[in-house]
């Protein structure tokens, strides 16, 4: 199912409440849904390969210690993290300043990802080695999370029992 926008995040524990919570695609709701955003954003760093090993490393501890808790939307939450961290990290190799589209988003798209129609601005011709580290090293957590057997499993229980 796709990640609910309509959701009052602001007021929303989804802790209490996990039964909201929608896994969605790739990133969708990863700095909208509390109380995990407050706990993982802290960490989250993808500067320089320096950051992002720190950064990668603290925050798969907390993917597993949510795993162990049985905390499963944490538990994606984190691995959410991750990926975004691999994709903030290739977006400012492939584009200085970090902005890949022209323009404002629409304000119906507002915190949601995507072009929404508007233009890719022009790849650099020599993408940030220390930021294509850090994506690189963002991706190898990334991939190590998705095929976690207990995360696997926990996911296929979780929209067994919530079909989200």
């Amino acid at each position: 199912m796709p990640f609910d926008y309509t959701l009052d995040f602001h007021t929303v524990d989804f802790r209490q409440h996990p039964e909201l919570y929608r896994v969605g695609r790739g990133e969708q709701g990863v700095l909208l849904v509390q109380p995990y955003k407050g706990e993982i954003l802290p960490h989250w760093r993808f500067k320089d390969a320096a950051a992002a090993r720190e950064s990668s490393e603290t925050i798969y501890s907390l993917f597993e210690a949510y795993l162990n808790a049985h905390d499963f939307v944490g538990a994606d939450m984190a691995r959410k993290f991750i990926q975004m961290g691999f994709t903030r990290a290739r977006r400012y190799a492939n584009h200085k300043g970090g902005k890949k589209y022209a323009g404002p988003v629409p304000d119906d798209k507002k915190g949601q990802s995507g072009a929404h129609g508007r233009a890719e601005l022009p790849r650099t011709t020599h993408p940030d080695v220390d930021k294509v580290e850090a994506a690189a090293i963002f991706k190898r957590k990334w991939d190590e999370a998705k095929a976690n057997p207990e995360y696997i499993r926990q996911k296929e229980a979780f929209v067994e029992k919530y079909g989200k």
